[in-house]
């Protein structure tokens, strides 16, 4: 099993995803809830394609974290 990170933004009506690992696999929803389970899906499925062109699987190597700042 493999874990790649994934950025969720939230736009005026829904959200958007991205992981920057996999430049152009992107995902939206209605709800944070919906976009993770589509953005796994879109995951798997690029996955899928580079392993049936026998093309090499990036390494996640993206990392996140958060500052607390006072303002």
């Amino acid at each position: 099993m493999t874990e790649y990170l994934i950025i969720i933004e939230k736009a005026e009506n829904n959200y958007a995803a991205y992981c920057p690992d996999l430049p152009g696999v992107i995902a939206t929803g209605p709800t944070k809830k919906e976009t993770l389970l589509l953005m796994k899906e879109a995951i798997e499925f690029h996955l899928e394609g580079l392993k049936a062109e026998r093309l090499s699987i990036p390494e996640p190597t993206t990392t996140a974290a958060s500052v607390d700042v006072s303002v």
